[in-house]
């Protein structure tokens, strides 16, 4: 996907379009689930309107995301929007699981694919099985994850790195230290 307008950041309308699409909602689709009409909710991805802060909980609530992960944290200087995310500016995703802290790397959520940053705290783990209709890679950038692709057990260290395609995945962290990921996914789901 393309942004239109290159020298004009990506919007939080944009980035409810693109969640509404990963999804395979329409706008009909969502705007019923949410009780609004299409209209407003088309006026809220072309940002015309601006959705209430309950508005926002339950599109977070039915997309999956966390209310944060539809927050700006941080403007970017007008030079940089849509193209530089600076370390104090990421946006928390994913949803919550003890243990795991995910921030997204991508300036927005517009592109075909998206960047992640995953935290695993030690001790912490998936105890149920995860599968999603995408393709990811992930890089393991520090600490040590054991990780459960479609039934096989694999030990993952620093430098490795391994992909999903689908199929169902675990990860623990059994070790005393953090184990720090980067994740490319494709589509994007956050």
């Amino acid at each position: 996907m393309q942004h239109a307008n290159p020298d004009q950041p990506m919007t939080l309308g944009a980035d409810l379009r693109a969640l509404r699409k990963a999804r395979g909602l329409t706008l009909v689709d969502l705007a019923e689930r949410l009780d609004r009409s299409v209209g407003w909710l088309s006026q809220v991805e072309r940002d015309k309107s601006e959705p209430s802060i309950n508005d926002l909980r339950e599109i977070a609530r039915i997309l999956d995301v966390s209310v944060s992960m539809l927050f700006r944290h941080e403007a970017a200087p007008a030079n940089e929007a849509g193209y530089i995310v600076r370390r104090t500016a990421r946006r928390p995703i994913g949803p919550t699981i003890d243990g795991l802290i995910e921030e997204l790397l991508s300036p927005d959520l517009t592109d075909d694919f998206e960047m992640v940053h995953s935290t695993f705290e030690p001790g912490s783990g998936l105890k149920t099985p995860v599968s999603r209709p995408t393709q990811e890679v992930a890089y393991l950038v520090s600490g040590r994850l054991d990780v459960e692709i479609a039934g096989r057990l694999h030990r993952i260290n620093p430098g490795d790195s391994f992909r999903i395609r689908g199929e169902s995945l675990r990860w623990f962290n059994r070790t005393s230290e953090p184990a720090v990921a980067i994740w490319v996914i494709a589509p994007p789901v956050y």
